[in-house]
């Protein structure tokens, strides 16, 4: 039998739950992005860390970034386990998921006794590798980044079948296990409470925001405009929920329908629907107009939005878009850029008159939108100063941060205590 921690451990354990003394410890799962790169963890990571936790990663390696299987950065301990992406439908996520469940189980027992820990979805089964510190006296807080069960019927197009009713099973198995929920908006939270059946004081919004000192604008650089009077920017994922071939179809429409030349775009990112949309942009004739540069680094993401008269965020309406905070609306407003997006519930909350709305999913109503805009170059100063204004204000991470910090106060509130058999349980649990 492998032996528990010495009762020196669990002093510390019980220590740090008390609020007293130092040497809290923090352990960070995530599967779906490396660190520091996934910006919401990073900040998270270095928020707690500014807080006096000791904090941990375990996260998948890096393609071109975050290679190194094990890194010190900023205080911050970060452990990388090899991981092949997901081809081939269900299945290859399956296969994906088990990986990471196994270097993660793996990992987490070379990090040892935690005080939390804190897993962010997807997959909604990092609950399972979380088990063996559970058992060690650690909370578990329980980050949804993701509405999975949604994200399943918006990305396969199945409907609810047999695997749909897993992912939600999962789900709730994920919920009761967790002593605190972090939900990344109030539509998240309202799931948490509804279907988790969680207490409301046990879900906290932590919301999303972009690193500031990250996103400040340039001088614009009018050749990156290809010799066109105008520049339209797209930043994100390119994964088949996101939208990207609503945004060519649109400036197709924009192009053909209304007859408007004047325009050069460039979509910032990567995906595994990369390949797809490169190919859909030549089938609709759009090379000249329009370039993909893949993931490239901040300075350069700077350099376009900083020039950039139009941001597009073609989000379709769909059962996860709808209820999800999108990074980049709030990447855009950061830098000061006009947006044109569907109708989706988020996306009003968040962008707010830093957007202008198209009926979901309506392309050719986004494309006259887009021509609008263009043609109105005091509006989109107005529209840009507001997305400032709301990022550096209501929507800013140090509210997040004291959120973040609160939902690890009732975490470890006074649930823990030390005995001579180990840790004794306070309270009572949420179980529905």
């Amino acid at each position: 039998m492998r032996a528990g921690p010495n009762r020196g451990t669990w002093a510390l354990l019980g220590n740090a739950v008390s609020g007293e003394g130092s040497g809290r410890r923090a352990l960070i799962l995530v599967e779906n992005l490396s660190v520091p790169f996934d910006r919401r963890v990073w900040q998270e990571c270095t928020t707690l860390r500014d807080a006096g936790w000791e904090v941990h990663v375990i996260c998948p390696r890096g393609e071109k970034r975050d290679t190194e299987p094990e890194a010190l950065i900023d205080g911050v301990r970060i452990h990388r386990y090899p991981l092949r992406a997901a081809t081939g439908g269900p299945a290859g996520y399956l296969r994906e998921y088990g990986s990471a469940l196994w270097h993660t189980a793996r990992l987490a027992r070379k990090v040892g006794p935690v005080h939390v820990v804190h897993a962010c979805n997807p997959p909604d089964l990092l609950f399972l590798a979380a088990r063996w510190l559970r058992r060690r006296g650690a909370r578990f807080v329980f980050d949804q980044h993701d509405l999975v069960p949604e994200l399943y019927l918006s990305r396969f197009g199945r409907g609810k079948d047999l695997l749909y009713r897993a992912v939600c099973a999962l789900e709730r198995r994920t919920y009761r296990a967790a002593d605190i929920v972090l939900a990344t908006n109030e539509s998240y939270r309202d799931v948490a409470i509804r279907r988790g059946g969680r207490r409301p004081e046990d879900v906290f919004v932590v919301r999303s925001a972009p690193q500031v000192d990250r996103f400040q604008p340039v001088p614009p650089e009018p050749e990156l405009k290809r010799g066109k009077p105008h520049l339209l920017c797209y930043l994100g994922v390119m994964g088949p929920q996101d939208g990207v071939d609503y945004a060519l179809r649109a400036l197709a429409k924009l192009r053909d329908e209304l007859g408007r030349t004047d325009w050069h775009a460039v979509f910032v990112g990567a995906g595994d629907a990369f390949d797809a949309m490169v190919e859909l942009s030549r089938e609709l004739g759009l090379d000249d107009q329009v370039e993909f540069t893949g993931r490239i680094p901040d300075a350069e993401l700077v350099r376009y939005l900083s020039t950039a008269d139009v941001c597009l965020s073609p989000d379709p309406r769909n059962p996860l878009n709808d209820v999800s905070t999108m990074n980049k609306v709030l990447e855009y407003m950061a830098m000061g850029r006009p947006i044109v997006s569907f109708d989706l519930k988020e996306a009003r909350v968040s962008a707010g008159d830093a957007a202008v709305y198209a009926p979901a999913n309506d392309e050719t109503r986004f494309a006259e939108l887009t021509a609008e805009l263009l043609d109105d170059p005091d509006r989109r100063v107005r529209m840009g100063k507001v997305g400032q204004e709301r990022i550096t204000g209501q929507l800013s991470w140090e509210n997040s941060q004291a959120s973040l910090l609160a939902a690890y106060a009732a975490a470890c509130r006074g649930r823990t205590q030390v005995s001579a058999g180990g840790p004794v349980r306070t309270g009572k649990r949420q179980r529905r």
